[in-house]
């Protein structure tokens, strides 16, 4: 590592191998704010998502039984699609390194995932994990010191997915004066829906194993935290989840089954047409729900089946749709909805591309 990321205060690698990942988040103390508190601070303007944190609970056995089936069930998907990603990214980048850059927290385990692809394929890839938040922008004091070290030219941004793609929005925002930077910010994913991507292995909204889970396979972080005093965006280290921790044990497993692979496709970018194709199928979708909901902030509409579920386990949910209850994709989510109290409701071809959505009570 170089002396200049070295000087930096943080949190190491989480429960990741150190080769693995560099987080660069400080770590920090902070009292947890109850969900409904949490959701009406939120709504109320009177704070910011990224200034609060609520506790986060060890999963149930049930919610570890379907993690476990994701597992047996998408594996091998992921395995291929990591794969198909490094082959492009091999391609795409000819500098002399390759610098992966994954947001806190989807984007780590197939930030980890890629770069061991990479390595295999003689590449010298480094990997850090970094913070981004709506509305605020992307860690620019971690940005600018993997910049100083691998230039920005080398640099391609990973996230798990994308749902109304709001993240991929915030770091072309961040990122649109800098000229350092291509004009479509190079983000990669393993699941694109709204075609909102640089590079996705798909347009497929199914369930990714990881994303069933937060911090115990996430290096046992929190999603990051807004620093009050400047520097480097912060995160929680939770310790208290120590023995239901499956990080390494998830990378290990999707990584063996990428090296039992026989050949893999490699990646495209999106055409301007399939791009436009997805972005409105997506857009329409959310915006009629927005209507039929009397919405005005899209922020409370959370499509795809990660984002939806995400919702359902931190926010305080009104309404889930689903495209079909029988679905062995959804059914983390419907569990969580059944605990929840929620209403579900089978929407069919009206989600669009969508297979779940949540929908965020208003506090109002």
């Amino acid at each position: 590592m170089s002396n200049l990321l070295a000087t930096l205060n943080t949190v190491g690698s989480g429960s990741y191998a150190p080769e693995d990942v560099h987080f660069l988040l400080q770590s920090v103390q902070m009292s947890v704010t109850d969900v409904e508190e949490k959701e009406r601070l939120i709504q109320s303007n009177q704070k910011h998502y990224s200034e609060m944190i609520s506790q986060e609970h060890a999963p149930t056995d049930v919610h570890k039984s379907l993690y476990a089936r994701a597992l047996v069930q998408n594996g091998a998907r992921m395995a291929a699609d990591v794969q198909s990603l490094a082959l492009a990214l091999n391609t795409a980048y000819t500098g002399s390194s390759i610098a992966l850059v994954s947001f806190v927290r989807a984007g780590l385990p197939l930030g980890v995932l890629l770069r061991r692809a990479l390595v295999e394929m003689g590449r010298d890839a480094h990997h850090y994990g970094v913070s981004i938040i709506r509305d605020r922008g992307i860690d620019t004091v971690a940005l600018e010191a993997i910049i100083q070290v691998h230039g920005a030219e080398n640099i391609v941004f990973v996230d798990g997915w994308t749902g109304k793609g709001a993240i991929s929005g915030e770091l072309k925002r961040t990122l649109g004066a800098d000229k350092r930077f291509p004009e479509e910010p190079r983000l990669v994913v393993l699941a694109d829906p709204c075609g909102r991507a640089w590079l996705s292995a798909s347009a497929e909204d199914w369930v990714i194993p990881s994303g069933i889970l937060g911090a115990t396979v996430s290096g046992l972080v929190s999603r990051s935290i807004w620093p009050a005093q400047g520097g480097l965006h912060g995160c929680v280290v939770y310790d208290h989840l120590h023995e239901h921790d499956v990080t390494r044990e998830f990378i290990d497993k999707i990584e063996a089954e990428r090296q039992a692979l026989s050949s893999v496709q490699t990646a495209s970018p999106w055409t301007h047409e399939q791009r436009l194709k997805l972005q409105a199928a997506a857009e329409n979708v959310v915006t009629s729900l927005a209507t039929r909901f009397g919405i005005s902030n899209l922020n409370r509409v959370k499509p795809g089946i990660a984002e939806a579920t995400r919702a359902v386990l931190r926010r305080v949910p009104d309404h889930v749709l689903v495209r079909d209850r029988n679905d062995g994709d959804v059914q983390l989510l419907l569990h969580l909805t059944e605990r929840a109290g929620v209403t579900v409701e089978e929407a069919g071809e009206a989600l669009g591309p969508y297979r779940a959505v949540t929908i965020i009570r208003s506090t109002n």
